[in-house]
């Protein structure tokens, strides 16, 4: 075509050959370049490889080159997968692929981790609790012993205990921000701290039964705690949701719904966040004082679990895939069931599943056979001679599952692999969440995960293979419901295994999964470029398939498969407070290694770095403004800070949420102050930055109208957060009526406290019945 023809046209002029351009554009003109064309700017950052791991590549060809050295004619064919007689020509192409799968192994390799737990020294002494704590207690759970022993310790802990009864009904956020609202009025204190035991009551919530009820009402609580202005820590109890120690499984897998609940709150709420707490299966004396040794911990460690044997905390590890030797050599046969199958997702495990042998492929989705894309994969698999089903089937309704289910046995099918790739992820806040969003988020994998677990017939199975999250595993912000899900899934994992149910549970990260219009499922919810800048590249399709068959191959329970530049991601994650689940990993600890610029006089906070101390107050307006453009042009890789307008909004020149954040840590370096993580957004340009860094650093200028606009802000937060009666109230709107009259007054209101005070009494006390009662009703509304 005509594209095809001036493209070619145009990579031969660029080579050389002579293209009479004129016949092609004849009223064109000959126009002179500059003598240097390219400026070779570069306007994106260097790329940064994700963690190795633990095993380099060098090492992993080790055992083929020994097996070369020793001329051990059976390993090397063995290895490279060939006949021990095989000719030269034969060899070299071995080799290469011998050579691209090692690579593909190691890169996958790198990206497996583990769950451990680590058992904590036993504090001395017994735990002080101080302060009035609210325990929320599910009314179902009263009087269980588990909730009655551990607040008896609290209690003896010195601590004044106010219990919250809550039950269905308080699901409703705006109930429950009233009765919380009213607890903490009047003479009470503001509470020291939450412990919530919502997460006991596993009943069906009966306007939510996608959800127990103690997680609609602990989302309710998250939710009230906020709109309440309640800011004490909030920890969340479960029981024997986890298996730790000499547990085997877990005992109560739903509790795993608040484990994931419990992450994203702590990233999106971090300043009142305490902490996971998952109790024994019997609640005695000893117990009782680990959850009060807990509670008391000030949110050093927020992952915790107690046990007979001691407390332990959560980790996060390493777990390379030689580790654990292959039990098998997992290949489909059958019928092989994918749910989500006409997913973006379902349809890269649905073509690689064909391609590894599968006899019959059942792709299960809400809109069967409806689904875009779903009849041409149907056509693309059938032509590889793979049978293929496409059935309407909403894994969250068990009747549905059951009728396949029973239609593929009346069939004579046998189901010997399930992938359960179905699920929902609905990104928003948990602010913005309400119980039938969070529900609708859950159901697919919850559900569905159950029915699958309850109807398949286990005896026939070779693989039940259920896709979570990393969501699930240390949360993340926007998706409470889709993090609770899958955690769920890990739990399930290990309970059915205990159950002899052969279940696999994958954590993965984010696919690269695109589906035929060009567009996969989570690229349409998360901006990949971001997720890139947050250190968690995409997993492409053919390391993730490399990783899910080593997974199989070993027959695994539960494995987190995630590319992490830890370099990235890890300062972002913690940068509101300590995340002691990574601190184990060696990448972690290397970035938390103390440096030479990190000692010495400069790394005491009350020093102020680049010379900002000896500034005279002449030059700290230029000298702020040019560091606040320095760094924000460092951030944003420009190569000078001049290419920033000083009175232009950060947002409007590409700062975002993550960017914004790096730029608010290069200024707490650079000035030793704490700047709150809204900084960028209260203060959108490079000016008003400078003029806050000033503010703080140095204090407000004499006659600063900077610092009385602060004033009047903090008094409005005051104003708002109080309910004062009827007599109050009355006394401070008529101060604040006769502060706004003498402003109004050409002096501008000069007038002393004492005066404005006296005259405000005088104003009060002169009035007449009739005055107070119509100023009551006018003005106060009562």
């Amino acid at each position: 075509g005509p594209g095809r023809l001036l493209a070619s046209l145009g990579e031969a002029w660029v080579a050389g050959v002579a293209v009479d351009w004129s016949r092609l554009v004849p009223a064109g003109r000959v126009v002179e370049l500059p003598t240097y064309a390219f400026q070779h700017q570069r306007y994106w950052l260097d790329s940064t490889s994700a963690n190795t791991g633990d095993r380099p590549a060098a090492d992993q060809d080790a055992a083929f080159w020994e097996t070369v050295r020793h001329t051990d004619l059976d390993g090397f064919a063995a290895e490279l997968d060939i006949a021990p007689d095989a000719p030269l020509g034969t060899v070299l192409p071995a080799l290469a692929d011998w050579r691209q799968r090692m690579r593909t192994t190691a890169a996958v390799d790198a990206w497996r981790y583990r769950i451990t737990w680590k058992r904590l020294p036993g504090a001395p002494g017994a735990p002080a609790l101080t302060g009035t704590w609210l325990a929320v207690v599910p009314e179902r759970h009263l009087d269980d012993p588990s909730v009655t022993t551990s607040l008896d310790a609290v209690a003896k802990a010195g601590a004044e205990v106010v219990h919250v009864l809550v039950g269905d009904s308080d699901a409703d956020v705006d109930r429950l921000t009233e009765r919380l609202r009213g607890l903490v009025a009047g003479p009470r204190q503001s509470p020291a701290g939450i412990v919530s035991f919502l997460a006991l009551d596993e009943e069906r919530h009966p306007d939510h039964p996608a959800m127990p009820s103690g997680l609609a009402t602990g989302l309710s609580l998250v939710r009230a705690l906020g709109r309440a202005g309640i800011g004490a820590p909030l920890w969340m109890v479960t029981r024997q949701a986890l298996a730790v120690g000499e547990d085997t499984h877990p005992h109560a897998p739903l509790g795993s719904l608040t484990w994931g609940l419990g992450q994203v709150t702590a990233l999106e709420h971090a300043d009142r966040w305490g902490g996971l707490i998952d109790l024994p299966d019997t609640a005695d004396a000893r117990s009782a004082r680990m959850l009060c040794a807990a509670l008391a911990g000030h949110g050093v460690e927020d992952q915790l679990a107690l046990r007979p044997s001691g407390t332990f905390v959560r980790r996060l590890a390493h777990t390379p895939g030689e580790q654990r030797p292959a039990r098998r050599s997992w290949r489909p046969r059958g019928t092989v069931i994918v749910t989500g199958g006409t997913g973006a997702l379902g349809a890269v495990l649905a073509r690689w599943l064909a391609a590894e042998g599968a006899e019959h492929l059942v792709l299960t989705g809400r809109r069967g056979a409806d689904a875009p894309g779903a009849g041409r994969l149907r056509d693309e698999l059938a032509a590889t001679g793979t049978r293929v089903t496409v059935a309407t089937c909403d894994v969250a309704d068990r009747k549905a599952v059951a009728a396949l289910l029973d239609a593929l046995a009346a069939d004579g099918e046998t189901v010997r692999a399930v992938l359960h790739a179905a699920g929902v992820a609905d990104l928003t806040s948990l602010a913005d969440t309400g119980p039938e969003a969070f529900a609708a988020g859950v159901v697919a994998k919850v559900d569905g995960a159950l029915h699958l677990t309850e109807l398949l017939d286990h005896t026939e199975l070779d693989a039940f293979v259920l896709f979570s999250s990393i969501a699930g595993v240390w949360g993340s912000g926007d998706h409470g419901a889709y993090a609770a899900a899958n955690a769920f899934l890990n739990a399930l994992a290990e309970h059915n295994r205990a159950r002899g149910i052969p279940t696999t549970s994958i954590a993965w990260g984010v696919w690269n999964a695109f589906g035929a219009e060009g567009a996969g499922g989570i690229s349409e919810a998360v901006d990949l470029d971001q997720l890139h800048r947050r250190g968690l590249p995409l997993i492409e399709p053919e390391l993730g398939l490399t990783a899910l068959q080593r997974a199989l191959d070993r027959d695994e329970t539960t494995v987190t498969v995630a590319p992490v530049a830890w370099e990235r991601f890890y300062p972002l994650f913690s940068v509101a407070r300590p995340r002691p689940l990574f601190e184990d990993l060696p990448q972690i600890r290397a970035l938390s290694a103390p440096t030479p610029a990190a000692t010495g006089p400069a790394a005491d906070s009350g020093q102020r770095g680049s010379g900002l101390a000896d500034l005279p107050p002449a030059d700290r307006d230029s000298g702020l403004l040019a560091l606040v453009r320095g760094e924000a042009a460092a951030v944003l890789g420009y190569e000078r800070p001049d290419q920033l307008d000083a009175d232009r909004a950060l947002r409007d020149v590409g700062f975002d949420s993550l960017t914004a954040m790096e730029l608010r840590t290069r200024l707490a370096t650079a000035t030793g102050l704490t700047l709150p993580a809204a900084l960028v957004f209260d203060h959108p340009t490079p000016l008003a930055l400078a003029a806050y860094l000033k503010t703080e650093l140095y204090g407000p200028d004499a006659g600063d109208d900077s610092s009385v606009l602060a004033d009047l802000d903090a008094l409005s937060q005051r104003l708002a957060g109080i309910d004062p009666d009827t007599n109050t109230r009355l006394e401070i709107t008529l101060r604040l009526r006769s502060l706004l009259a003498r402003w109004s007054e050409p002096d501008g209101g000069r007038t002393t406290p004492e005066a404005a005070s006296a005259a405000s009494a005088t104003a009060l006390e002169s009035a007449d019945v009739d005055e107070v009662l119509a100023f009551i009703d006018t003005e106060l509304g009562i």
